[in-house]
């Protein structure tokens, strides 16, 4: 008889071991790596799919982080990689990535010609020919381009959307157009770059959605949410442009009305006093978190030290001594919450989808 009670109890231990392995599965999950105010965006869909978006820094310590990353996520490969922008920050990385992970696809708006700020002389054509030589198949990246991710049995609807590029916009619905935005703001005087060409996505799983608009700059945020607001409301807004002032139009995070904000910001680029302020004016956001702690603000306008992965601050050469700890995100398999963690200090909380 106690053999049998032993069978069955090992059986259901089993039993509820591989429910928990498929609850895991089924969520999809997000990792902010830190790029030193770099961009890089790791997505884990629940198919098991893989996305990048933006890749850091050249140089070794933004590509070896991507790659732990990656491989800590249990994937083998990068199914698709998304570029927001061509400034070195974003794009720079990927290649010493693709030197040890395979890259399926690369979706990118047209390789500019010359610097795509229009600086002579310019390092460019060195900095863009590794990205140009990696073996992987490319795709033009544009307003209305969707990814063609797969649906996991049993899960809500997953989809990754391009909103903008090049300056240009989606088309709103007839649903959107039907309401223009109350809300209004005023225009910045910002000199031109390649951050106003950044590619906008959302990423919708059930009814959680995900804001990543690159760095794309404060009057061109406008343009997304004013007259009409092509975007709609999202859970978790990742702050543009490392949280600096040129971007993070308050017209844009109020309309986007955010549960959470994530800042991948660096100790010493992003994290300003105006983007900081542009957050705590939205009514909607319950919880910030930063990649590190800004030197850029004061220390009061910075979040309690449970909500920043990185709090030493390491600058010059001894940025390579960082622990580079990364944010976590995972959405259950119903969409209906999520948790955000920080695995090096403990913290986890978890927080409701809000209705659309």
């Amino acid at each position: 008889m106690k053999n049998y009670l032993r069978l069955g109890l090992g059986l259901w231990l089993a039993s509820a071991y591989l429910a928990r392995a498929d609850q895991k599965t089924r969520t999809l999950d997000v990792v902010w790596i830190d790029s030193e105010g770099g961009g890089s965006t790791l997505i884990v869909t629940p198919a098991g799919e893989s996305v990048l978006i933006d890749s850091g820094n050249p140089g070794g310590r933004d590509p070896a982080r991507i790659v732990r990353a990656v491989k800590e996520a249990g994937l083998a490969r990068i199914d698709y990689f998304l570029l927001t922008h061509y400034h070195v920050d974003h794009f720079g990385g990927i290649a010493e990535v693709a030197e040890q992970i395979p890259i399926g696809t690369i979706y990118q708006r047209a390789i500019p010609a010359g610097d795509p700020d229009g600086k002579t002389p310019t390092t460019f054509p060195t900095q863009i020919k590794p990205f140009r030589e990696i073996a992987a198949n490319r795709v033009a990246l544009a307003a209305g381009v969707v990814i063609p991710m797969k649906n996991a049995p049993g899960t809500p609807a997953l989809s990754l959307r391009c909103l903008a590029a090049d300056q240009k916009f989606v088309t709103p619905t007839a649903e959107q157009a039907k309401t223009k935005n109350l809300l209004a703001g005023a225009a910045k005087e910002i000199a031109p770059s390649d951050n106003d060409n950044s590619a906008v996505f959302v990423l919708a799983f059930g009814g959680f959605r995900l804001f990543d608009g690159g760095d794309l700059t404060w009057n061109f945020e406008a343009r997304l949410v004013s007259p009409f607001n092509l975007v709609g409301a999202v859970d978790v807004y990742q702050t543009d442009h490392h949280g600096l002032d040129v971007s993070n139009n308050p017209l844009l995070i109020q309309s986007l009305a955010p549960t959470v904000t994530l800042m991948n910001n660096g100790p010493k680029k992003g994290g300003t006093p105006t983007a900081f302020s542009a957050i705590k004016s939205v009514r909607s956001v319950q919880a910030s978190y930063q990649i590190h702690k800004s030197f850029n603000a004061p220390a009061e306008q910075n979040v309690t030290d449970e909500y920043i992965a990185n709090r030493d601050n390491l600058t010059g050469a001894d940025a390579a001594k960082c622990p580079a700890n990364v944010i976590e995100l995972s959405v259950a398999a119903d969409g209906k919450s999520y948790t955000i963690s920080i695995p090096a200090n403990g913290h986890a909380r978890t927080y409701a989808t809000t209705p659309k």
